[in-house]
């Protein structure tokens, strides 16, 4: 924490955090460290919620999801109980100003602190604030980008509130699109064409939420959530074949389902899902000057469907990858290989939060 009444999205020390993600359905812990001139992922681990400990984003159960984060944190065993966490994107209210290059941070604060009225909708007392400095557009400018970034205090203190009663200590409070960039950094580099002014979409299917981000030069200039997730799919098989959520859940992640399952539920969900993402695009366009993206990442716990980045190819006309962030990172023996490859496109967030300090 620093002077302001803040969040401290900007200012961690150089020492090791875990990344803690926690969605609608589970809580995803991440541990990344500097080895050489590499990073390694030194523990994982992926802990159910139980239903109804999170919804609508916000944390309805705060003992339940405290276990759940006990439990992986029994499991994986990280070297330190510094905690990294995001807020939803959709709960931070974010602006840029220009302010004078030469200003040091106290007079930057002070600065930004009789401005913020103007900007938060909200008595100053009930947000936390924090701010970072843009680089100048040009070398000779006076003035440079300052991104000022304000949440209400009640979202931020529900998670260092879960954070703590789970034995873990909130350092950074952080913004999930800003985590998710940081991720996206190390993908964006071996992306095949490399232009300037490079558009890239990422959607976000998570259990309950798609959320699509769009990036120019790898920074967000577009973000829109939807309702429609792996969840509706969950629930199809729970109907279509008489499960219960938990076993209609395990059946989905292991594949053993009855042959019709693919033609039935599977492939209309795909469909359905490719739809979902072609409509947030279509609204990115009508509200912007862009026209086409140049790729897809498909990210989130329902993006790693066999066939799936194939057909949103050939239905949306841009090359589509999942997302897997560890490709060049090395794994700590503890560490599951097969388990974090499968888990991947579900842990971009917890990894941009882990390598927080890093980047």
């Amino acid at each position: 924490m620093f002077r302001m009444p803040s969040l401290p999205f900007f200012r961690p020390k150089k020492l090791p955090l875990i990344g803690i993600d926690i969605t609608s359905s589970a809580v995803k812990l991440l541990e990344i460290h500097p080895y050489g001139d590499k990073l390694q992922v030194a523990s994982y681990g992926v802990a159910p919620l139980e239903s109804g400990a999170v919804s609508d984003r916000r944390i309805k159960d705060y003992k339940s999801v405290a276990r759940s984060i006990k439990r992986v944190i029994e499991r994986t065993q990280p070297s330190t109980r510094r905690t990294a966490i995001a807020v939803p994107t959709a709960a931070v209210i974010t602006r840029t100003l220009s302010l004078p290059v030469e200003l040091n941070d106290d007079e930057m604060e002070a600065l930004i602190l009789e401005e913020a009225e103007q900007h938060i909708p909200y008595p100053l007392n009930e947000v936390a604030i924090d701010f970072q400095r843009q680089p100048p557009l040009n070398p000779e400018d006076e003035n440079q980008p300052v991104l000022l970034v304000a949440c209400r205090k009640e979202v931020t203190e529900q998670l260092d509130y879960v954070l703590e009663d789970a034995g873990l200590e909130p350092i950074v409070t952080d913004v999930e699109n800003l985590a998710m960039e940081r991720s996206l950094g190390l993908l964006l580099n071996k992306l095949p064409k490399q232009e300037e002014n490079q558009i890239v979409a990422v959607a976000d299917v998570g259990a309950t939420t798609t959320a699509l981000n769009i990036l120019r030069d790898g920074e967000t200039i577009y973000s829109r959530d939807q309702l429609f997730g792996g969840k509706q799919l969950t629930d199809e098989i729970q109907r279509f074949y008489g499960l219960s959520r938990e076993e209609a859940g395990f059946a989905k992640k292991k594949g053993n389902l009855p042959a019709d399952y693919i033609t039935e539920l599977l492939d209309p969900f795909k469909t359905a899902l490719v739809q979902q993402v072609e409509r947030q695009l279509q609204l990115f366009y009508s509200s912007s000057s862009y026209h086409d993206i140049d790729y897809l990442i498909l990210a989130g716990g329902s993006s790693a469907i066999e066939g799936l980045p194939a057909l949103a190819q050939q239905q949306l006309g841009c090359p589509t990858y999942i997302a897997n962030p560890f490709v060049d990172m090395l794994l700590s023996d503890k560490v599951d290989a097969k388990a974090l490859a499968q888990d991947a496109p579900a842990m971009m967030i917890a990894c941009g939060l882990a390598m927080r300090v890093w980047s």
